[in-house]
C-alpha cells in the first residue's frame, strides 16, 4: 500500500499543476477574450477610443499630470500652498461647465459632424497648452494656469464626446451597456495606477516641464480618436433649431431642478463636497520638506499616490456586491461619517504619533493614502448612482453632466476654502506649525454634512424618485434616433482577425 501511495503521488501532484496552470491561464485569457468580444460587437477602434481617453488621457495622464503640476508649482512658480490651492481649483473650471460642452456635441454639428471635429478640438487644446508649459523656462504663472485649464478643457470635451459614443452604442448593444462602463472604469483606474507609479521617476529624471512634454503624447492620440471616427455627415442642418433646442433643453434642466426632492439632493451633494475641505497641498509641501516633514522623493510621492487607485477600485468592488442595495441615506451616513474619522490619519502623521507608535512614515502615508480614496470612493459611489437616478428621460446625458457640475463645484469650494484655510493658519512653504489645526477644522466640517442627511431620500437605488409628470412631459419630448457611428479601421482586415 506504502508503494502504491508513493507510486500514485506524482502523478496527482501533476494533475494538480496542470489544474492549477490552466486556472492561471483561464484568469489571464478571460479578460482579453472579453476585449475581443467588446472590438467584435462594436468595432475595436471604438474600444481603442475609450481606452485612450479614459484610460491613457485621464488616467494615466491625469496621474502624471497631477504630479508634475504639484512639483511645478512649488519648484518652478515658487509659490505658497494656499496659492496653490487655488490655481488647482482654476484649473478645473472646466469640468464645471461640462453641460455646455454635453449640448455642444448634441446640438451643434461643425461642418455636418457631431463627434470627431469636439475629439479633434480636445486634443489640439491638449498638444498646444502642453507644448506651451515644456518649452517656455520662464513662463508667467498667470499664462501657466491658463494653459493648464486649457488642458482640462481638452480633457473634459474628450470625456464628454466619449460619453456619446458610448451611449449611442449603448441604445444599439443594450445587452453591452454594463460592459462598456466596466470597460471605461478598469481603463482609468489601470491608467491612473501605472501614471502615479512612474510619475516620481519622471519628475525626478526630466522635471516637471519634461513631464508635460511626454503629455502631448495622450493628447495626439486624442486628435487621433477624432481624425479616425467615422458619422455620417448631416446635410442641409438648419442652424436655426440650435437655439431652440438650447431652450428646450434649459426649460427642461429648469422644471426638473424645481422638484423638492432633486434640489434637495442637489444640495447635499453640494455642501457634502464642499465642505470636505482640501488641504491636500499643504499636506503636499509637509511631505516634501526635509526639515518638518519626513521629505519624501519624488519617487516615494508618486508611490504613495499609486496606492489611491487600488483603494479606489476596492471600493468599488466592495459596492458593487455588498451595499449597492442598500438604501442611499444609510451608505451615506457611514461614508459621511468615516471620511471624516478617516482624516485621524493626517493628524497622526503631522503629529507624528506614528513614529512613536513604531510606524514609519512611508508605512502611514501608505495606509492614510488609501484609506481615504477608498472612503472617498465609497461616499461618490452613492452620489453616482443616486445622480443618475434623478436624471428625467429625454435630456438624461445633459441633466447627469448638470448634476456633475454642481459636483465639481462642490470639489471647487473646498479646494478655495481650504486654500483660504492654510492661509488664514499661515501654513507656507516653510512654516507647517499650525497644519495640524487645519487638519482638525477640516475633519470636524466633514462631518458636517450629517446634519443636513435628512435631504436625501431613503428609498433604495431601484425606486422611482421622480413624479410622474416630469418623466411622461420628457420622455414625450424628445426622442431622437441614434446616429451609427463607429471609428474607423486603420485596417481594412482587422475584423477578419478578430
Amino acid at each position: 500500500m506504502g508503494e502504491e501511495m508513493n507510486l500514485e503521488a506524482p502523478g496527482e501532484a501533476k494533475e494538480g499543476n496542470e489544474s492549477q496552470n490552466g486556472r492561471c491561464c483561464e484568469c489571464l485569457w478571460t479578460p482579453i477574450d472579453w476585449i475581443k468580444m467588446l472590438a467584435t460587437e462594436m468595432h475595436w477602434t471604438f474600444v481603442f477610443g475609450v481606452v485612450v481617453v479614459y484610460g491613457i488621457s485621464q488616467g494615466l495622464g491625469g496621474a502624471l499630470v497631477r504630479v508634475g503640476t504639484e512639483y511645478y508649482m512649488k519648484d518652478v512658480q515658487k509659490v505658497q500652498p494656499s496659492e496653490s490651492q487655488v490655481y488647482s481649483g482654476i484649473t478645473s473650471i472646466p469640468w464645471i461647465v461640462k453641460p455646455v460642452w454635453g449640448l455642444l456635441t448634441d446640438v451643434l454639428p461643425i461642418f455636418g459632424y457631431r463627434r470627431h471635429p469636439y475629439f479633434i478640438l480636445a486634443g489640439f487644446l491638449g498638444v498646444i497648452s502642453m507644448l506651451v508649459l515644456s518649452l517656455h523656462q520662464n513662463l508667467h504663472l498667470a499664462l501657466a494656469v491658463m494653459s493648464l485649464t486649457a488642458r482640462n478643457a481638452g480633457v473634459a470635451i474628450a470625456d464628454v464626446t466619449i460619453d456619446a459614443c458610448i451611449a449611442q452604442n449603448s441604445i444599439s448593444h443594450p445587452s453591452l451597456a454594463s460592459d462598456m462602463q466596466s470597460l471605461c472604469s478598469v481603463s482609468a483606474a489601470i491608467g491612473a495606477l501605472v501614471g502615479y507609479s512612474i510619475s516620481g521617476i519622471l519628475v525626478h529624471l526630466i522635471g516637471p516641464q519634461g513631464v508635460y512634454g511626454l503629455m502631448t503624447i495622450p493628447s495626439g492620440l486624442v486628435l487621433l480618436v477624432g481624425m479616425l471616427l467615422n458619422e455620417p455627415q448631416i446635410s442641409d442642418f438648419d442652424y436655426k433649431q440650435v437655439n431652440r433646442k438650447f431652450s428646450d433643453a434649459r426649460k427642461a434642466m429648469w422644471t426638473t431642478l424645481k422638484v423638492p426632492i432633486v434640489w434637495r439632493c442637489c444640495l447635499y451633494m453640494y455642501l457634502s463636497l464642499a465642505l470636505s475641505l482640501s488641504i491636500h497641498e499643504g499636506l503636499f509641501y509637509w511631505y516634501t520638506d526635509s526639515e518638518a516633514g519626513p521629505a519624501f522623493s519624488q519617487e516615494t510621492v508618486g508611490y504613495i499616490l499609486s496606492i489611491g487607485p487600488v483603494g479606489t477600485i476596492l471600493a468599488a468592488i466592495l459596492y458593487q456586491n455588498s451595499l449597492k442595495d442598500y438604501p442611499f441615506h444609510n451608505v451615506l451616513f457611514w461614508a459621511q461619517l468615516l471620511s471624516g474619522l478617516s482624516g485621524i490619519l493626517d493628524l497622526m502623521l503631522v503629529l507624528r504619533l506614528n513614529l512613536a507608535l513604531g510606524i514609519p512614515d512611508f508605512a502611514a502615508v501608505v495606509i492614510d493614502e488609501g484609506v481615504s480614496k477608498l472612503v472617498g470612493q465609497m461616499k461618490w459611489m452613492p452620489l453616482l448612482v443616486l445622480s443618475s437616478r434623478l436624471c428625467p428621460p429625454g435630456i438624461e446625458g445633459t441633466f447627469f453632466a448638470l448634476l456633475m457640475s454642481i459636483d465639481n463645484c462642490g470639489l471647487l469650494s473646498s479646494s478655495w476654502l481650504g486654500g483660504l484655510l492654510l492661509h488664514v493658519l499661515k501654513v507656507t512653504r516653510t512654516r507647517f506649525d499650525k497644519l495640524w489645526l487645519a487638519i482638525i477644522i477640516r475633519n470636524i466640517l466633514r462631518v458636517a454634512p450629517l446634519c443636513v442627511i435628512f435631504l436625501v431620500p431613503r428609498g433604495d437605488p431601484d425606486s422611482s424618485f421622480l413624479p410622474a409628470e416630469v418623466t411622461s412631459t420628457e420622455e414625450a419630448s424628445s426622442a431622437q434616433e441614434p446616429e451609427n457611428i463607429e471609428l474607423v479601421a486603420l485596417v481594412d482586415s482587422v475584423d477578419e482577425g478578430l
